[in-house]
This record gives C-alpha cells, sequence and structure tokens, in this order.
C-alpha cells in the first residue's frame, strides 16, 4: 500500500490501469451511503451530539491531532466530551473487537497507538472498538456525565449517525490524482465535502470557507523520563536520526527542519510496530520520535529517545460552529 500510495501523488502509468477498478469502487460507495441516507441500512443515533473528524483519502492529514484539540476546546467551554475510536495493532487489525476503555498503562499492541496518545494526554475517556455504536453504548453507560462524544476517525463508518461532519485536508498534498481507491487516495469522491460541516486545512493555503489549521510544537521531552524536556536549539550541531511512523512521515521531517533541526530521516509505514533493531544506530546523540511512534517505542528506549509533542492550532470559530450545531 505504501508503494502505491506514491503513485497516488504523480502522474503514471498506472493510474489508467487501475482506474477501472476505481469505478466500481465508486460505485460501490454511493451504494452503500445511499443505503444509510435512506433508512434502509440500520443507523444507530445516540442521545448525545456526536461529530465526527475524518478524511475523505487515505493517509494521516492530522485528525488526531485537531480531535485533542476539539475535545480541549470543548472542556473550556463548560463540556464533557470523550473520545472513540477504532484502534489498531499488528497489521492493521482492529485491536479489539468488543468495547472497552482505553488506560493510560495499556500497551499500543492492545489498544492501538493514536488510542493511547489521546489516553495519555489526559483529557478525557477514550474508548474503542470495532463497532462505534457499541463503543459510544458503552462508554456513556460507563461515564453519564459525557455530554458529546468525539469520533477520531469514520466518517465512512455510516452505522453511527452524527450530528457534525469534520473533514481534514493535507494543505500540501491536496487529494493527489484526486481519483478513488485504487487508483487514486480518495474513499469517497471529492463531491463529498460538499455535504460535510467544515473542512479543516492543515497546512498549506486555506481556500475560502475552510479553516486553517497548523500543528505547533518546538520542544521535546525524554522518552524514560518525561519531566525533561529540551527546546530544539539544546540539539544543535548534533547527530541526530528522527523516526516516523505515521501517515505522512516528511510532515514530521520538514517540521524538524523548520525548527532548524539537521536530521537523517527514517520513514516507516504507518502504525509500524517498531523493534529494538529499527533504531539502533552508531554515534547517535539523539534519536527523535513522534508521540504516536513513542508509545511503541518505550520498552526498548533510551535516554537518547526524544519525544515531540505537537498540538493542533485551529480558529476558536471551528469549536463555535460545533457548539452552535449541537447547542439545544
Amino acid at each position: 500500500m505504501d508503494r502505491l500510495q506514491q503513485y497516488w501523488y504523480r502522474i503514471s502509468p498506472l493510474h489508467l490501469i487501475l482506474y477501472p477498478i476505481s469505478l466500481l469502487f465508486r460505485a460501490l460507495v454511493a451504494i452503500r451511503r445511499f443505503l444509510y441516507l435512506t433508512g434502509l441500512a440500520h443507523s444507530v443515533k445516540l442521545p448525545v451530539p456526536v461529530i465526527i473528524i475524518g478524511n475523505i483519502n487515505v493517509g494521516g492529514t492530522g485528525k488526531t491531532p485537531l480531535t485533542l484539540s476539539l475535545a480541549q476546546q470543548l472542556l473550556s467551554a463548560g463540556w464533557h466530551p470523550a473520545i472513540i475510536s477504532r484502534g489498531y495493532r499488528k497489521s492493521g487489525q482492529t485491536s479489539a473487537v468488543t468495547a472497552r476503555e482505553v488506560l493510560a498503562n495499556d500497551s499500543a499492541d492492545e489498544v492501538g497507538d493514536e488510542p493511547l496518545l489521546m489516553r495519555r494526554r489526559d483529557l478525557c475517556p477514550v474508548w474503542i472498538g470495532q463497532d462505534r455504536p457499541a463503543v459510544a453504548q458503552a462508554l456513556l453507560k460507563a461515564y453519564p456525565a459525557c455530554d458529546i462524544i468525539l469520533s477520531d476517525d469514520g466518517l465512512q463508518h455510516y452505522r453511527l449517525q452524527r450530528d457534525i461532519e469534520l473533514v481534514v485536508v493535507d494543505g500540501v498534498r491536496r487529494f493527489g490524482n484526486k481519483l478513488m481507491l485504487p487508483a487514486g487516495p480518495l474513499r469517497e469522491p471529492l463531491a463529498r465535502l460538499g455535504s460535510v460541516d467544515a473542512i479543516i486545512v492543515n497546512g498549506g493555503i486555506a481556500k475560502e470557507g475552510e479553516f486553517p489549521m497548523h500543528l505547533e510544537g518546538a520542544h521535546f521531552y525524554n522518552l524514560l523520563a518525561p519531566q525533561k524536556t529540551i527546546p530544539a536549539t539544546a540539539l544543535f550541531g548534533q547527530n541526530i536520526h528522527a523516526c516516523a511512523g505515521i501517515g505522512h512521515p516528511q510532515r514530521f521531517f520538514q517540521h524538524l527542519k523548520a525548527l532548524g533541526l539537521e536530521c537523517t530521516p527514517h520513514p516507516f509505514p504507518d502504525h509500524h510496530q517498531y523493534s529494538h533493531n529499527d533504531l539502533l544506530f552508531e554515534a547517535v546523540d539523539a534519536v527523535l520520535l513522534t508521540e504516536k511512534d513513542a508509545v511503541k517505542c518505550a520498552p526498548f528506549a533510551t535516554d537518547k529517545f526524544w519525544v515531540l509533542r505537537v498540538d493542533a492550532h485551529v480558529s476558536p470559530a471551528l469549536t463555535q460552529l460545533i457548539i452552535d450545531k449541537v447547542s439545544p
């Protein structure tokens, strides 16, 4: 899949070969959505508002940082949010068939890297499971004070009815060749953007009507001793290796470069399951990781492992739009 993604963002004869399959995929997507919109396929309505933070294309766009940012803003506005996610583990399998809460001392193999990252931010309850309606219902039973649910991903999971749909877009790569899977990166056609409540653009230039978002982070914490932090300037002139197993690793490497750091980059597939050998580098002064990768590397970390915390910054107008739409 990672090799195929390279063709989605450039002109290639492979697009023509796969195009007939993408037309079939587009038809199946349209039929499935029609069944849910017309009520022919069963969906579940929850007693609290549901906010979907998703995308229409394959690959990382920044959904998880945005989910955390919205959770924080909703908390500050007096709401009691909770987060649901599917979760991942080895080979991309669902990490929990039945609903379960993510605990801070869980492992990424048990609950998935992104859910564990969100739980360790300690903002609100985080639950995972393959059946999102069942996950949300179990969460509400355990936390009856919860009055709004944020779904990290799940735009195409129509069994769960939603009150607001937010789509996150990579502002630099946008939608590649704009073709549907497998000829291109799209899970749904671009026309789908016309039916969502807001489009959030991570990096690049936002168009009229879109909400610009950017990721900020200039300090690193030590993976073995999280209370120990250093600024990027403390790493100047050192032999640094940077590892990223996220949807778009180049975003992490570009962020480090913008901080003035010269690093040897090591991109890995999204949700990569790290081993000790992956991070063995000669004469290294520091190994830099994303938060998503760090939750999987703690068992074999050394004092040279440093983690960059990033936070999504988006206009408060987005949170106000959400509150206006869901308030009684």
